[in-house]
Parts: C-alpha cells; sequence; structure tokens
C-alpha cells in the first residue's frame, strides 16, 4: 500500500472517530444533560441526533419513565406507641435532570436511598398521628395521600416527582402481637361486659314499668269489678224490696227454696235440723195446705 493511501485510511478512520465522539443519540425514553468538565451546559434534548465536542464534552442519560422503589419494612410507631411493621412501596420518575445530577451526582442508588429516607419520614410522621384502627382501616385511603403529600415537596429538591406512595402490609412485630391481641381481647370483654349491663339495666327497667303497669291493670279490674258488683247487689237487693212489698208470702218462699238449693244440692252435704224448725216450713207444706 502506497504512503498516500494509507494517509487517507488515517485520516478517513480518524474522522469516523471524531464524527462517532461528536454525536449522541436520544431517545423518547431518555433524558440527557451535557457535560463540559462536571459542569452542564445544555439540558432539555429533544429526541433524536445531537451534537458535542468530543473529549471535552460527555453526555449523562438517565430513564424517563416511572420507576419503583420497594424498600424493607419499616418499624414505625403509632399514636397509642405500638410498633407496626409497614412494607410500602413507591412510584417515582425524574423530571428535572439539571437537578437530578446536582443533587444525588445521576447516581440512581443514591436517588432511592434519599427518596426511600424521605418516605420513612413521612409514614413514621403519619402513623405517629394515627391510632392502629385509624391506620389499618378507617383513614387508610387519607393515610397514603397524606404520606405522599408529606414527602412530595422534599422529593421536588431532588429533581424527581412522586407519583404514588402504597401501603402494600402493616403488621404487628413478633415481639408485641400477643400483647396487642391480648389488649384487643380485653378491649372486646369490656365492650361486651358493657352491653350485658346496658342490657341487663333496660330488662331491669322494662320489668319494672311492666309489673308496674299489670299492678295498675289488676285495681282497675278489681275496682271495676267492685263497683259492677255493688251495683248489681243494689239491683237485686232492690228487686228483691219490689218483689217483699208485692208478695212477702211468695219472696219468703222463693228465699227458702233458694237457701234448700244453696244447702242441700251439693253430694255429700250433711244438714243435721229439727223437723219442726222454721227452715222446713214449705218443705212441710209441699201438700199445697198453708
Amino acid at each position: 500500500m502506497s504512503n498516500a493511501r494509507f494517509t487517507a485510511v488515517v485520516i478517513a478512520g480518524l474522522v469516523l472517530i471524531v464524527g462517532g465522539l461528536s454525536v449522541f443519540t436520544v431517545n423518547e425514553r431518555e433524558l440527557a444533560i451535557k457535560l463540559q468538565f462536571g459542569e452542564v451546559v445544555e439540558a432539555n434534548h429533544e429526541p433524536g441526533l445531537h451534537l458535542k465536542l468530543p473529549v471535552l464534552q460527555n453526555v449523562r442519560k438517565f430513564p424517563k419513565r416511572i420507576l419503583t422503589i420497594s424498600d424493607k419494612p419499616e418499624r414505625i410507631f403509632t399514636a397509642e406507641r405500638l410498633a407496626l411493621q409497614v412494607d410500602f412501596f413507591v412510584k417515582w420518575r425524574i423530571i428535572d435532570a439539571v437537578q437530578f445530577y446536582t443533587s444525588t451526582g445521576g447516581n440512581l442508588v443514591v436517588a432511592n436511598d434519599r427518596l426511600s429516607e424521605i418516605i420513612k419520614n413521612a409514614i413514621v410522621t403519619e402513623f405517629g398521628k394515627r391510632s392502629v384502627q385509624e391506620a389499618i382501616s378507617v383513614e387508610r385511603a387519607e393515610l397514603m395521600r397524606d404520606m405522599l403529600e408529606n414527602a412530595k415537596d422534599t422529593a421536588q429538591g431532588l429533581g424527581v416527582e412522586l407519583i404514588d406512595v402504597r401501603v402494600k402490609q402493616v403488621e404487628f412485630p413478633d415481639d408485641v402481637r400477643n400483647s396487642v391481641y391480648q389488649q384487643m381481647r380485653e378491649e372486646r370483654a369490656r365492650v361486651a361486659a358493657e352491653r350485658r349491663a346496658e342490657g341487663r339495666e333496660i330488662s331491669e327497667q322494662m320489668r319494672s314499668t311492666a309489673d308496674k303497669e299489670r299492678t295498675i291493670i289488676l285495681a282497675d279490674a278489681y275496682r271495676d269489678s267492685q263497683k259492677l258488683r255493688g251495683e248489681g247487689d243494689a239491683t237485686a237487693s232492690e228487686i228483691y224490696a219490689n218483689a217483699y212489698n208485692k208478695d212477702p208470702e211468695f219472696y219468703a218462699f222463693y228465699r227458702s227454696i233458694d237457701a234448700y238449693r244453696k244447702s242441700m244440692g251439693r253430694s255429700g252435704d250433711i244438714l243435721i235440723l229439727d223437723p219442726e224448725n222454721e227452715f222446713f216450713r214449705y218443705l212441710n207444706q209441699s201438700d199445697g195446705k198453708r
């Protein structure tokens, strides 16, 4: 090979190398910044082909997609000072590549660690405001919303956006589970005792009211019966008096017959009297003689 051709090949190779070092591409799933001696000189590159100074400038690329942090469960305390194991995950993404680079050095591991600490602080703060009942059931959705709002402003200082914070699981640690369950049993027993006491009180009140009403009803019934009996006796006495005034003999006869019926009308009755007693006057006159 002649020297001229060799030189041409070398120059072409250098041109290709310099050309390759002078261009870079950015796709739609990436954020890129251009650095010169470690300082950011350009950012916000659109997807496509871009130029840079070879050797003097270099490019750092970061993922534009949503990222996930799923850390180990965190031990926190509720408002009652009860320990819980909280398992959570975080969805986040980079929104400012320059700020992300200056705050974390562009290191995703560093970013994950710092975001984990921010989220843990938010979890500790929000769980510390609530009881166990509120944290695990009643206010679960509100709890996660407050955790996200609490951590968002701090996370923006890293050039990232927190999209979602979710609590996957909440459990009692082994060292407190038994004591918590015992407290829950005692609380349920206390509530049950209160309900039974309230039931007994209501039962006694109802029984007392019923007894009072029964006594009043019986008293009213007895009063009304005595009134009716008195009215009946008065009417009977009036009838007897009228009958006596009309025919005293017939009235005496009727009363004697009634006395016979009441005294001798039952089986086993024994009546010992003198046959000449006035009581048998109408029996002795049964032949029709006066």
